[in-house]
């Protein structure tokens, strides 16, 4: 199938993508976005109409490219706690190496009322695959107990996806990628049977 963006197009998603993750929906502008792509502020508006059509294009090319890596650990691992593990391993690769230090839909979830409606429901949308997955992924650990739950998977989903996006803030504001990784092992090792 071929791709409906142009090679341009996927420049401009990139960089917005990259500037959304540093400062939020509100943190950049056409400008920003034109003076990295090295065009017009309109060239940028033949591709996307408004920086609403921008962001929410980002958001759902974004919630692909999670749904397709957490069915890829599936497929691979097919190991519940592996699959936590490998999940707060490419966190911590993407925060240590500087190509991604922040989970762009967690950054719009903290702008959710000044966001347009379309691109709050991308975010939505994005909390719900990852906690479903994440519930699936729980689940399955505790049926072979490898993990132990709590509360309900549901519930636990959601206080595990909560500490790592709370990594990451924790993380970035004290400038230490290290942070990321030693939280996100915590909340690891707080669903673990072994612990």
């Amino acid at each position: 199938m071929k791709d409906p963006l142009s090679p341009k197009a996927h420049e401009i998603l990139a960089h917005a993508r990259s500037l959304l993750e540093a400062g939020g929906y509100n943190g950049f502008s056409y400008a920003d976005v034109s003076s990295r792509v090295n065009i017009s502020k309109a060239s940028i508006h033949h591709h996307f109409p408004s920086k609403a059509d921008l962001v929410r294009t980002v958001v759902v090319l974004y919630r692909a490219e999670a749904r397709e890596g957490l069915a890829l650990l599936d497929r691979q691992l097919g190991d519940p706690l592996q699959e936590l593990n490998a999940y707060v391993d490419y966190w911590s690769s993407c925060i240590a190496g500087g190509t991604s230090s922040f989970c762009i839909c967690a950054m719009l979830a903290a702008e959710a009322p000044m966001i347009p409606a379309e691109i709050a429901d991308e975010v939505r949308g994005h909390f719900e695959d990852l906690s479903g997955w994440l519930a699936l992924t729980l689940e399955k650990g505790a049926a072979t107990g490898q993990l132990r739950l709590l509360g309900s998977a549901a519930d636990e989903a959601k206080a595990f996806m909560a500490s790592v996006h709370g990594a990451m803030l924790a993380a970035r504001g004290l400038g230490d990628a290290a942070t990321f990784a030693a939280l996100a092992r915590l909340a690891i090792a707080r669903v673990s049977a072994a612990a």
